[in-house]
Formats: C-alpha cells, sequence, structure tokens
C-alpha cells in the first residue's frame, strides 16, 4: 500500500474519531464528569503522548524566541477557549447542531480575510456568505428541547465562539506550520493549552468522584481522549505530510454524515429536514467562499480540525 493511499485511510479515520466525540462527550459530560475535567483528561493524556513519540525521534524541541508569543496565542486560540467553548457547548446543544455550526470555520476564516488581509470581496464569496450565515442562523431558531439539548441556544453560542476562536488559531498556526514541523507545532500547542486550561478546570476535575466512575465510562474516556484526540491529531498529521493540507482538509466535510449516524446510534438523536437545509445551505456557502481560495493558496480549509 502506497504512503498515500495510508494517508488517505488514516485521515478518513481522523475524521471518523472526531464524529465518535460528539456523541462520546455527551455519555459522560455534564454528568459524571464536567466539560472543564474532560478537557483536562483529553488534552493532557494526548501531550503526555506527544512528547513520548517526540522521545522516539530526532526532531528540536525548541521554540525560537520570536515565535513564543505566536505559540502562546495558538494554545490560547486553539486550545484554552477552543475546546472549552466546544465541549461546554456541546453539553446543552444536539451534535447535530454543534457539526454543523462548526463547518463554519471556514466562513469565519474568509471575513477575517476580507477584513484583515485586505482580500477581494467577490461574488461568490458575497453569496457563500450570505448562505452560510443564513444557513447557521436557520439551524439557530430550529428549537431543541430534551436531553440531548438543555440550553441549546447558550450551547450554540458557545459552539459559534468555539468556531471563532478556531478560525483564528487557524490563521496564526499557518505561519508556524511553515517553520516548523507540523508534529512539532501540535506537540507545544496542547502542552501550553493543556497549562492554561488547568487552573480554569481543576476544581472540576478534583469535584469528579473517579472512583465511582463506571467501567465503560473509563472506557469512554481513554476512547476520547487517545482515539478522539491523540490519534485523530496524529493521523491528521500524517496525511498533511503525505498528501498536502489542501486534500486532508477537504475530508472535513464528511464530519457531520459520520456525527448523523453515530449520534443516531449512540445517543438517539434525529436527522430532521430542517437540519438538512440548514446543513445544505452552509455546504455551500463554504464551497463558494473557498472556490477562489482552491487557485490562489492563500487560504485554504483548515487541515486540523481541533475538535
Amino acid at each position: 500500500m502506497s504512503p498515500s493511499t495510508k494517508a488517505h485511510i488514516a485521515v478518513l479515520f481522523t475524521n471518523i474519531f472526531f464524529a465518535a466525540n460528539y456523541s462520546l462527550l455527551k455519555m459522560v459530560s455534564p454528568n459524571p464528569v464536567g466539560p472543564f475535567a474532560i478537557n483536562v483528561v483529553r488534552v493532557g493524556v494526548s501531550l503526555v503522548l506527544f512528547w513520548v513519540i517526540w522521545l522516539f525521534g530526532k526532531t528540536d524541541a525548541g521554540i525560537k524566541r520570536q515565535d513564543i508569543g505566536k505559540f502562546l496565542m495558538c494554545g490560547l486560540m486553539g486550545i484554552a477557549i477552543n475546546q472549552m467553548f466546544f465541549v461546554t457547548g456541546l453539553t446543552m446543544t444536539t451534535t447535530i447542531h454543534a457539526a454543523l455550526l462548526i463547518l463554519l470555520s471556514p466562513i469565519i476564516i474568509t471575513i477575517f480575510a476580507l477584513w484583515v488581509l485586505k482580500e477581494r470581496f467577490t461574488f461568490y464569496k458575497a453569496i457563500g456568505l450570505s448562505l452560510g450565515i443564513g444557513g447557521s442562523v436557520f439551524l439557530i431558531l430550529q428549537k431543541e428541547s430534551g436531553q440531548h439539548a438543555p440550553n441549546y441556544l447558550l450551547g450554540d453560542l458557545f459552539i459559534l465562539v468555539n468556531a471563532f476562536s478556531y478560525s483564528i488559531y487557524f490563521i496564526m498556526v499557518k505561519p508556524l506550520m511553515e517553520r516548523y514541523s507540523p508534529l512539532h507545532v501540535i506537540r507545544w500547542v496542547f502542552t501550553i493549552g493543556f497549562f492554561m486550561i488547568l487552573p480554569f478546570s481543576w476544581n472540576q476535575t478534583a469535584a469528579v468522584d473517579w472512583a465511582g466512575l463506571r467501567l465503560e465510562q473509563y472506557g469512554i474516556l481513554v476512547a476520547v481522549s487517545v482515539f478522539g484526540t491523540f490519534l485523530a491529531y496524529y493521523f491528521n498529521i500524517y496525511g498533511i505530510q503525505n498528501i498536502g493540507a489542501g486534500a486532508t482538509g477537504t475530508y472535513i466535510y464528511t464530519q457531520p454524515i459520520f456525527v448523523v449516524i453515530i449520534a443516531a446510534f449512540l445517543v438517539g438523536e434525529t436527522f430532521t429536514w430542517q437540519k438538512f437545509v440548514a446543513g445544505l445551505l452552509i455546504f455551500a456557502g463554504v464551497f463558494l467562499v473557498s472556490y477562489k481560495n482552491g487557485r490562489n493558496k492563500k487560504l485554504a480549509v483548515p487541515p486540523i480540525a481541533s475538535r
């Protein structure tokens, strides 16, 4: 099997792992494990494994002085704010809402590119932004209730903050990926982000009755940490190195499909025609705003989904 084929398979599994996270997290959070405590476990386990990999390699472990501030901001936006709002928001809304709203990241990146990088505002981008934003508003207006969405409006808002912070992270991490290896960047981003979330998560982590957790709940935590975080990021890096960031990034559009299938089996969520229409609008919006980017390469679909 060629490295390219292996990379495509690895990236496909990356997005299956990320999709499974949505349902698995809802099965253990907010009870018996709070969302902030979840992040301590999954980020902490992943950074340890990333450093173990580094011990067996021969790459440089340091950060250049001029890049320290950039790494700190990436840790803040890519892990601390991103992950805390994602898991907290997910416990309040449905997995399908969260998966579709996270697809807004490329649209938010396009808005930043228009504003900060002064990219040209084309007809395709105008239509794409209108469709993407319209689809997200239509999705949010669909009332959700029950155990899967105890406070869906606030949850949707938190997911949007998650997408916003990830978009800033993506813009900031792109030049670092050009100066360091992807594994080097992710290892340090996880390390910095872990120490940033620790002060906010310590009380919630200490409050968990770890001895009282059932075996299947420990199994979910292991799956979320090892498969849904560490291996998902590691496989994504493998994809970037072998088939490129663009091809790796396109697989993000498979996530909502896997999310819907997994959520139906694990947590009993239903996929309505309203969600289908909202998803179609968001997908169309993302395609149109990314249309020109596929040619000039200034910005591309996010290659590393921070979930």
